[in-house]
């Protein structure tokens, strides 16, 4: 059941370019206003465009859903939102890298953290064949990946 957006939201995606009269309209590089929102740490317009019933698992020109934004930008708010909105945490790029291989590889340690409390699979391995472990970037994450593999 689509609900309305509220007008909040409704001028954010007019003045960021989007039309909200189609929720998961792709912007520059193929990114939704979901994925702008999440880039932004605007979890009120977040909130408000699930509600909505936008699609949580489009990928932008690169492969990427709103949870590698999110990750990104260290919004451990939206983080869990998304994942508790059953976004697709093991979702693969162009390159074939997940959210959590994204994190170990910039050393993103609380990321790495939050994110293994939903159960990410960690057998998944990019095109070059790397596993998150591999892309461990520090002896912190790679303690706390080796941890979860066990």
């Amino acid at each position: 059941m689509m609900q309305q957006i509220s007008e909040t939201t409704n001028q954010w995606l007019i003045e960021k370019g989007y039309n909200p009269a189609n929720i998961n309209q792709r912007g520059e590089n193929g990114d939704t206003g979901l994925m702008k929102a999440t880039i932004e740490g605007a979890i009120a317009i977040v909130q408000d465009l699930i509600k909505a019933g936008a699609d949580l698992n489009i990928k932008n020109n690169d492969g990427n859903n709103a949870l590698w934004f999110a990750c990104y930008k260290n919004h451990s708010d939206l983080i869990k939102l998304l994942i508790a909105s059953n976004i697709n945490i093991d979702n693969q790029n162009d390159n074939g890298a997940t959210v959590l291989m994204y994190a170990a590889s910039a050393g993103k340690t609380e990321v790495v953290q939050l994110l293994l409390q939903y159960q990410p699979n960690l057998k998944l391995k990019n095109l070059d064949d790397f596993s998150a472990l591999d892309f461990a970037s520090t002896k912190e994450v790679f303690k706390v990946l080796k941890n979860a593999a066990s």
